[in-house]
């Protein structure tokens, strides 16, 4: 089995903080449109590239003051192929994304380079991450993501980011095209209320299963787009929880179903949302990356950092 090069400084123990949030803060709070929920269209323009700009230092900034490395995520969730082709971008145009997208984080990086700071290429589900249709198999989900992983393995990105995902065939199928580049990959589930993914399976039934079917070459597991409510009861101290290491929240404690028809934001209770983060951390200590996803923005990243660094 090929283990990737690069080493990961969020392996080491120390916090990490990293957000998610961008997409539903820009579309909800700032009036600013993204077709497709798709972020990195932002790239073409000045006004655009200065919105991630300001999210990229935003979180360097929030590392520094704390005393926390930061992973940063890139525009491209939902640059794939299919998921492209909806909101009318064609495969070169889409590839030249994917490659400004690191770029542009690097150079951010550069100007900052006091930090422990991991580029991170993120990468999300085929299909709509909530209620999954034409589920893959595990070959399948490989022939199709290689081609956005394949982009940006070409690029200076530390690792791949697969974030959102409903079902562990498509998992196995990133987890073995990050291989295939010798890029380092963490997987990231989402659950539903009742703590199961969409498609039913548990979070430790799915962690299994893309482990057994990979060798565990995954560099880790998260959960995200859930409040901590949704997920909290099935965190335990069984051995399988050794390959969790990060939960990046819901601000909302609606379901999936119910925020995909919300017309307002639910932001939620920043302050209380950094204190559940803050007991997780406490309780467990192998998950050591937080953040907001869904509903949050800085006010969340500040009180989940604020939380956790308060004796």
């Amino acid at each position: 089995m090929t283990r990737y090069s690069k080493a990961l400084p969020q392996l080491g123990g120390d916090l990490f903080l990293v957000y998610l949030g961008m997409e539903t803060d820009l579309i909800f709070s700032q009036g600013v449109d993204l077709p497709g929920f798709a972020s990195y269209p932002l790239l073409e323009t000045k006004e655009g590239r200065a919105h991630l700009r300001r999210y990229f230092h935003d979180m360097i900034d929030l590392g520094r003051a704390k005393g926390a490395g930061v992973i940063l995520e890139s525009p491209t969730w939902v640059a794939n192929r299919d998921r492209a082709a909806g909101i009318g971008y064609a495969p070169e145009t889409l590839r030249a994304r994917n490659i400004e997208a690191i770029e542009l984080m690097a150079s951010v990086r550069e100007e900052c380079p006091d930090l422990p700071t991991v580029l991170s290429a993120s990468i999300g589900p085929r299909t709509d991450a909530y209620a999954p249709s034409d589920i893959m198999a595990a070959d399948e989900a490989e022939r199709y993501h290689s081609e956005q992983i394949e982009v940006l393995a070409s690029t200076s990105t530390d690792m791949i980011g697969a974030y959102t995902l409903a079902y562990p065939e498509e998992a196995i199928g990133m987890v073995r095209a990050a291989q295939t580049f010798d890029l380092p990959i963490a997987v990231s589930f989402t659950v539903e209320t009742d703590g199961c993914l969409p498609t039913g399976a548990s979070l430790r039934d799915a962690i299994e299963a893309t482990d057994q079917a990979t060798d565990g070459y995954a560099s880790y597991f998260l959960v995200n787009c859930a409040h901590p409510d949704h997920f909290t009861g099935i965190l335990t101290q069984e051995s399988w929880m050794r390959r969790l290491k990060g939960v990046v929240a819901n601000a909302s404690r609606c379901s999936h179903a119910e925020l995909d028809e919300a017309e307002e934001l639910d932001a939620g209770n920043p302050l209380e949302l950094g204190r559940q983060l803050a007991e997780i951390y406490t309780h467990h200590p192998n998950i050591t990356i937080l953040g907001g996803c869904c509903g949050t923005d800085m006010r969340h990243m500040r009180a989940i950092a604020q939380a956790v660094r308060t004796p």
